[in-house]
């Protein structure tokens, strides 16, 4: 693929992501202020934007397992020993204390995810699936861990009726 497409096809895809998200979040809103059938649209749009996010990353970013394990954890990586670090400081020097927060609780997400998928690139290179017991995912602040789901997040104290079980 020629550079002008590959960064147009990655632009959209960020784009894509972006809008599916945001519009998911939106369908939440809605539906909390009685919006229903406005939140069945902003649903609808999302899961739009969701297809052709999935098709722009097939055409420049799609590989085998290991592949995209690879890049998950070199993600992870950057996340953990750069992004958040450096946007922590900044929300820190600027007093933006919800910010702050917020990328706090991701950044321990984050460290749980990097291990997770470091040892599914170790069974990956040797021609097993990994071992993975149950996953639960806060719904409040994003931490993720395998195990049983604790009593409260040991990262925002939310009871374990938050949890969602993968």
């Amino acid at each position: 693929m020629k550079a002008t497409t590959l960064e147009n096809i990655k632009a959209a895809f960020a784009g894509e992501s972006q809008a599916h998200m945001k519009y998911m979040v939106f369908a939440e809103r809605a539906e909390r202020d009685g919006f229903a059938n406005i939140a069945r649209l902003f649903r609808a749009a999302s899961l739009s934007e969701q297809i052709h996010a999935t098709n722009h990353l097939r055409t420049f970013g799609l590989g085998k397992t290991a592949e995209n394990l690879e890049v998950a954890f070199d993600g992870e990586s950057y996340e953990i020993h750069s992004m958040y670090p450096e946007f922590i400081a900044a929300a820190l020097a600027d007093e933006e204390k919800r910010a702050q927060s917020s990328m706090e609780h991701a950044l321990a997400a984050e460290k749980v995810h990097a291990a997770l998928y470091a040892a599914a690139k170790e069974a990956v290179a040797a021609g097993k699936d990994s071992e993975l017991g149950d996953v639960y995912v806060c719904g409040v602040c994003g931490y993720t861990m395998e195990g049983e789901a604790p009593d409260k997040c040991p990262i925002c104290g939310a009871s374990h009726t938050r949890f969602t079980k993968f």
